[in-house]
């Protein structure tokens, strides 16, 4: 380890002086005469051992900088006076781990002052019983990386620790840091004997566990991101074919599908591109399809030196019995994720056997935590390998017993969530949740699980019928119309293979009012009216009622409201004659909606305060909302804002208590659109701006349309025409999105008439146009009528004449058509002006209104 010189100094005494000069010496220095003692040859580098970064590498440039800053020689900021020594990287086998310390080990070294002395790395292979490395060969290994003889290199565990650490030390003390990067460790005893211990020296581990017992810094290193995944892709087939190969840059779709198929890890990327590398002539598309099929795709991500399953594999066969049969038993959650109750309940066990075995799972990053605690979800190609195993294993592990036992969780408990979020408070509720609210955050966190659950149960199972029927309140309230339409489309089907009519007609009811939620009201009138067949061939009356009240909605909806009127006057005569006092109040509070939409708001207050009333009286807080709500707009409409105001603003309230933010935001539009009618605008604004944003927030388009077209007006009102055009542009796009061109084109009225009043009337033509075209779809001619009016005003306005007659004829037309004669009158007035200015010079623009 250096040059060592023994020279007689000529004492007088006969005394030996030995000097040690030019490198670092550990061995016993030899004392006496003329001795000479020959140490080793110079050593090898420390680095020379690293292995070559990857030229495709990416995605991981915060993961980098994370581990360069705790690598630093000096820590700094929070860290400052405690500086890391140790980093443990963990993640799950193929994540990049081992290529992510070599690139940060590189670019370490090349850092001036930070590893003077060199790199060391040493692969544990701890995952491998056939390759895997006991401390002692580890040990071995590195010192003779350090220069060491291997006949001075003891044979303890215990003596080469305290031989390599004084090595490491001793390289400090003389300002020549190392680096040392053990890959691949299984445990924190394997690794332990290896870490330094001089307080400089610098160590970077990796293992597919998370070694908590290291006293390291820890960093969990996660997929890649799509746009990453498809770099790396390219990249690593560029670095095999070169940079003519451009089949994944040609091909973004197939390049994204293969991304999301590898689902962001880097060893099923860099398998991925190997196969394309292999065949130059095979397209991405075609590698993209291969991997579709889910029972196949871990067999096409193999190459001859490396393949994702071999991967896993190992990470499995070091699980125990326990842990291994939950592992297998995973994927039968046909979900995104599961909570931990729900794998209890898989496995056969108790939660907190359970959060055992989930946690130690999670720290061989075989399943990872959710984002919230006692959540737990799989990697897409882990749940594939997960699956495999566990069919190989299904009778032993109990699988079919398993899933039932599943299945059967999440029924229970979504029957017991609903009857809290249906019942009356008062009554007595199952003791499976403490209240309404704790049902409801249920219901939301388990809602994709529960969807996937209805779609994947055997038909044989209650599941496959019972979970669309107990989620249907939880499906209206939270206005997941597609979730709703598609499970009890697919429950219908089952219930009729089986013959099944009670939870058919049950379905299809569901199917109905989920029908209304999304707008689809004349598909809503069809399937009640097939319910309501199925009602009278079982004589249930009750259900009848029921029914007849829903087909009332669906026709009020389609503004059939005399037909609506006699619908729902049936079903309130049988909710009397069978004593169903709350089926009557719901069937009074749509018939007063009713009167509201045909002038009779006056009428309407009066049945819809003893609603109000009666809900008070039961204790439906909800219900009382709604009402509240329906109220407001029957008080606005009979002018009595005051009143009105405050039955929306107590709506608001009432809504939030529940835990209904679609309510609440159409309770605010509400509230919003009545203070505009009392003028009262910075109240007003402040209404239905939260209603846009509360309606955004939860998705839903056609609540934030109706708030932006309620802000736009206001605006027009207050007479700031400009700034009333950005938000009734993006009402009427939202109202296009969601199909609804009656509100659209009221909307483009008043955007057109905003335009004008800017002096944009070539804007505003065009949007007249599109005005017209609307109505015209809808069969409301008066509608028409106005558009093209508009339209012809604005045209003149900017000497477009030839045009101008036209719309303005059109218009006379229509009005003749439906008898407004005094319209007729007016644009055929403008007309008269029009032809003789033809001939003109064209004048100025000036501002006007329509």
């Amino acid at each position: 380890m250096g040059r060592t010189e023994a020279a007689r100094d000529g004492a007088a005494d006969g005394g030996v002086s030995n000097t040690i000069s030019g490198g670092i010496f550990f061995h016993a220095v030899i004392q006496g005469r003329n001795v000479t003692v020959q140490l080793p040859p110079q050593i090898t580098p420390a680095l020379s051992g690293l292995p070559a970064p990857s030229t495709a590498f990416t995605g991981r440039d915060q993961d980098v900088g994370r581990l360069l800053e705790n690598l630093a020689p000096g820590a700094s900021g929070p860290d400052a006076g405690r500086a890391v020594l140790v980093t443990a990287v963990s993640g799950l086998a193929g994540i990049g781990k081992t290529e992510l310390a070599i690139q940060t080990a590189a670019r370490a070294r090349k850092k001036p002052g930070w590893f003077p002395g060199g790199v060391l790395f040493t692969d544990l292979f701890g995952y491998d019983p056939e390759r895997r490395l006991s401390p002692e060969r580890a040990l071995e290994g590195l010192l003779r990386a350090l220069g060491m003889p291997g006949d001075h290199i003891p044979d303890g565990l215990q003596d080469r620790q305290r031989l390599y650490r004084s090595v490491l030390a001793a390289y400090a003390e003389r300002q020549q840091r190392i680096l040392v990067v053990v890959d691949n460790a299984s445990s924190a005893e394997q690794v332990r004997p290896l870490l330094p211990t001089d307080g400089v020296t610098a160590a970077l581990v990796t293992s597919r566990h998370t070694l908590d017992g290291l006293d390291a810094r820890l960093h969990d290193l996660d997929i890649l991101e799509e746009s990453a995944s498809i770099a790396l892709l390219d990249q690593a087939l560029r670095h095999a074919r070169g940079d003519g190969d451009t089949r994944i840059a040609d091909d973004r779709e197939a390049a994204t599908l293969i991304a999301r198929l590898c689902a962001g890890l880097p060893l099923a990327l860099r398998i991925a591109a190997a196969v394309l590398a292999a065949a130059p002539a095979r397209p991405a598309t075609s590698l993209a399809t291969a991997l579709e099929a889910e029972h196949t795709r871990l067999d096409k991500l193999t190459r001859p030196d490396r393949a994702v399953r071999a991967a896993f594999d190992l990470s499995y066969r070091l699980l125990d019995g326990d842990h291994a049969r939950l592992f297998r038993l995973l994927p039968l959650n046909p979900g995104p994720d599961l909570s931990t109750e729900a794998a209890a309940h898989l496995a056969g066990t108790d939660t907190d056997r359970a959060e055992e075995l989930l946690q130690n799972l999670a720290d061989a990053h075989l399943v990872e935590p959710g984002r919230v605690w006692s959540r737990w979800r799989m990697h897409d190609l882990v749940r594939l390998f997960s699956d495999e195993v566990g069919r190989a294993r299904a009778t032993d592990d109990g699988r079919d017993a398993a899933l039932a036992r599943l299945l059967d969780h999440y029924l229970t408990a979504a029957q017991a969530a609903d009857i809290h979020l249906v019942t009356t408070p008062g009554l007595t509720l199952p003791d499976t949740f403490t209240d309404r609210d704790q049902a409801l955050a249920w219901l939301d966190a388990e809602r994709n699980n529960l969807v996937a659950a209805a779609t994947a149960a055997p038909a044989q199972h209650a599941a496959a019928t019972g979970l669309v029927l107990a989620l249907g309140a939880f499906f209206d309230l939270r206005q997941y119309a597609n979730d709703w339409i598609h499970l009890s489309t697919v429950a219908v089907a089952v219930c009729r293979e089986a013959g099944d009519r009670r939870n058919e007609r049950g379905a299809l009811e569901g199917l109905g009012r989920a029908l209304i939620r999304a707008g689809r009201f004349n598909e809503a009138v069809d399937t009640f009216t097939a319910v309501l067949d199925l009602c009278r061939e079982a004589g249930d009356r009750h259900a009848e009622a029921a029914t007849l009240s829903n087909l009332g909605q669906a026709l009020a909806s389609l503004e059939k409201y005399v037909e609506a009127a006699n619908v729902l006057t049936d079903a309130a005569g049988i909710f009397e004659e069978v004593g169903d006092s709350l089926g009557g109040a719901r069937v009074v509070g749509i018939l007063g909606s009713i009167h509201i939409e045909l002038g009779g708001s006056e009428e309407a207050v009066g049945y819809m305060s003893e609603v109000v009333a009666h809900w008070r009286e039961v204790g439906d807080r909800h219900a009382e909302g709604v009402t509240l709500d329906t109220l407001g707009l029957a008080l606005v409409g009979a002018r009595r804002f005051g009143e009105g105001v405050k039955a929306h603003t107590d709506a608001v309230a009432l809504f939030r208590e529940c835990g209904d933010p679609h309510g609440e935001a159409l309770a605010l539009n509400n509230l919003g659109a009545a203070l505009i009618r009392m003028r009262e605008f910075d109240g007003a604004a402040d209404a239905v701006l939260g209603a846009a944003r509360l309606a955004k927030g939860i998705g839903n388009p056609r609540c934030e349309a109706m708030a932006q077209a309620n802000f736009g007006q206001l605006l027009v009102q207050k007479r700031s025409f400009d700034e009333a055009v950005a938000p009734l542009t993006t009402a009427v796009s939202l109202f296009r999105e969601i199909g609804d061109r009656r509100s659209a084109a009221s909307t483009l009225n008043l955007l057109g008439h905003a335009l004008a009043e800017e002096g944009r009337f070539d804007e505003a033509a065009d949007v007249g146009t599109q005005d017209a075209s609307l109505c015209r779809e809808l069969g409301d001619r008066h509608g028409e009528g106005i558009a093209w009016k508009n339209v012809g005003l604005s045209l003149c306005q900017v000497r477009r004449l030839d045009e101008a007659i036209e719309a303005l004829s059109t218009a006379a037309a229509i009005f003749r058509e439906t008898g407004d004669r005094r319209r007729e009158a007016e644009v055929r007035h403008q007309v008269a002006l029009a032809r003789p200015a033809r001939g003109r010079p064209k004048q100025r623009k000036r501002r006007g209104a329509r």
